[in-house]
């Protein structure tokens, strides 16, 4: 069995708005909406679990979108930073599930096929990372200088969603140190020491971060939109 858990509760200070970011509509539906669609309609994807802000969660399940999710099966309160979110929704998860994958709850461009991909790598190695490649230059810095320019083609952007055998992700929880510093699951997996393998994920995969992302994401949803 595989679960998904969407991570929903962040505060959004960088988004800049009276709303939080989960619920800006998009083409008529909040964002957040748009992302489960992405789950829901991934035949690999068994189980959804949410993690949502306390004070969201009756707006949440007010929403006439909310009948569209059928599996997802909870909705549970997030904690002070990412990892205790995560770890909110890890602790709901039954011990039916092989697999579970944690995704952003803001990232609604995210492919069916990707999240398949990644669920059958992280069941053939234990934990996969969803990437995306690096198109700038890339340079470390120390002081106020420039030091060096890395090789980008040596480096990815750590995408979601990322999938863990069960086991790996629930250790990694155990012994990891949890912090506003782990901003990743893959982060406190490496430091258990297991190694990750990972998939090449699609550029459209954004992050709404910013007010401006809004923009892009409404976008690109609508060119899928018009699509023959």
């Amino acid at each position: 069995m595989n679960t998904a858990i969407i991570v929903a509760a962040g505060s959004g200070t960088r988004f800049a708005g009276d709303k939080p970011k989960q619920f800006v509509e998009i083409l008529g539906k909040p964002l957040i909406f748009h992302t489960l669609d992405r789950f829901q309609s991934c035949d690999e994807v068994d189980e959804i679990v949410l993690v949502l802000s306390a004070a969201a969660i009756d707006e949440f399940e007010g929403s006439q979108f909310r009948p569209s999710v059928s599996k997802l099966t909870k909705v549970v309160g997030g904690g002070s930073c990412r990892a205790e979110s995560v770890e909110n929704g890890l602790a709901v998860v039954g011990n039916n599930t092989d697999i579970v994958a944690v995704h952003d709850g803001a990232r609604p461009l995210v492919a069916a096929d990707e999240i398949a991909a990644i669920l059958r790598k992280a069941d053939e190695t234990g934990a996969a990372c969803l990437v995306g490649e690096v198109t700038d230059t890339i340079k470390s810095i120390r002081g106020g200088e420039i030091s060096a320019t890395l090789d980008r083609t040596k480096l990815r952007r750590a995408l979601t969603p990322q999938a863990f055998r069960i086991d790996v992700l629930r250790r990694a929880f155990e012994i990891g140190e949890i912090s506003a510093a782990v901003t990743d699951e893959c982060y406190l997996v490496e430091k258990l020491g297991h190694p990750i393998f990972f998939v090449d994920g699609s550029s459209r995969n954004i992050k709404v971060t910013r007010r401006e992302d809004i923009l892009l994401a409404e976008m690109l949803l609508g060119e899928e939109n018009i699509r023959p």
